[in-house]
């Protein structure tokens, strides 16, 4: 049985307390209190690939900032929410049936049908480092739609979810066993994106004639991802077991999980999850479901490739490329069904997967 599974049949997501990290000069691998949570991290990051993260730092102001301007931006009319597309951009406003996760992996939709979520997304512009010639395809301008304070919500609340994962990171660093912030030189001109979903059904009864699907079975493509998301069902983590299972944040905590840099730099031994969303259909009837996922992912032009003693003599090793290379390649899965080539590990597992 996976050290992830209880004797009674439930999933568990490992919970780590990252207090310790969140100030960069008191933390190192060598403080006892640090030196716990990098050993959290790694039994984890080798399991199931998933954390719930607690004493996070994140202020509920920022959080509950966010949460309204989520609320106040999805429940303007449908016409309004379509002045802010961006098509072809990972940017502005994407309504229902506009996207195919399980593309990313070049894996078609059983049920031949897009996504049923609406996002909209904002992330790091080239306009953040004046100092460096940055490619705008990669650091594209945001678009903010008029709405009451939600520029300013977002932006603090993209402030402190930046400040947790450089947190994680330095964690991460240390429990990999490398020098101090190996990573900085990999994200100090980092894409980051930030995607408010709302999964966008209307509330009440509904009838199935076939499986629906919220967001397809994908792992994320940068280096790590931050959830915050309502308490309400439809996440599912791929187990080791190979069994979807349902998972849900515990009250005050992120869910944490890796992406596809740390499977390529540790040639798989740390985890990027496959994970997918089910529309919340409880007796009948729908739930609403709000989340917003911030990718920290990485420089346009930091090199993705195994780190040293990662890959053993012949094993298969996953080929150099660059985060932008990655994210491009991913992104045309998701947005225009162009399956991405070196996506076959996680195709195959989900394809093995047992629903």
């Amino acid at each position: 049985m996976s050290e992830n599974i209880t004797a009674d049949g439930e999933f568990v997501v490992p919970t780590v307390d990252i207090t310790p990290y969140l100030d960069p000069a008191a933390c190192a691998a060598t403080d006892p209190a640090c030196a716990a949570v990098a050993r959290s991290i790694d039994d984890a990051c080798r399991t199931v690939g998933f954390l719930q993260v607690v004493g996070h730092g994140v202020s509920a102001a920022a959080i509950d900032g966010l949460a309204a301007a989520i609320d106040d931006f999805f429940g303007a009319p449908a016409r309004t929410k379509h002045e802010f597309r961006r098509p072809g951009e990972n940017r502005g406003y994407t309504p229902p049936k506009s996207e195919s996760l399980s593309m990313s992996l070049g894996v078609a939709p059983a049920n031949r049908m897009h996504d049923y979520y609406e996002s909209f997304t904002v992330g790091t512009e080239a306009a953040a480092y004046p100092g460096l010639d940055l490619p705008a395809a990669d650091y594209p301008a945001n678009c903010w739609p008029d709405v009451p304070e939600f520029r300013s919500s977002v932006t603090a609340y993209l402030r402190e979810a930046t400040a947790l994962s450089r947190a994680l990171l330095r964690a991460c660093s240390d429990a990999l066993g490398l020098r101090p912030n190996h990573f900085d030189d990999l994200v100090d001109h980092s894409i980051d994106t930030l995607k408010m979903n709302n999964y966008a059904l209307p509330p009440g009864a509904i009838e199935l004639d076939g499986p629906l699907t919220g967001m397809g079975a994908h792992t994320d493509f940068g280096i790590l991802t931050v959830l915050w998301a309502d308490r309400v069902a439809g996440l599912e983590v791929l187990g080791p077991d190979a069994v979807w299972h349902p998972v849900a944040p515990d009250p005050g905590a992120f869910l944490v999980n890796l992406g596809d840099a740390f499977a390529r730099w540790t040639n798989d031994v740390w985890r990027s999850t496959l994970h997918r969303v089910d529309p919340p259909v409880v007796d009948g009837r729908i739930e609403r479901r709000r989340s917003a996922a911030f990718f920290f992912d990485g420089n346009h032009d930091a090199v993705i490739e195994p780190l040293p003693g990662t890959v053993p003599p012949g094993a298969d090793a996953y080929p150099p490329i660059t985060i932008a290379a990655h994210l491009r390649a991913k992104l045309a899965g998701m947005k225009l069904g162009a399956a991405p080539a070196g996506a076959d590990r996680e195709a195959a597992r989900v394809r093995a997967a047992r629903t």
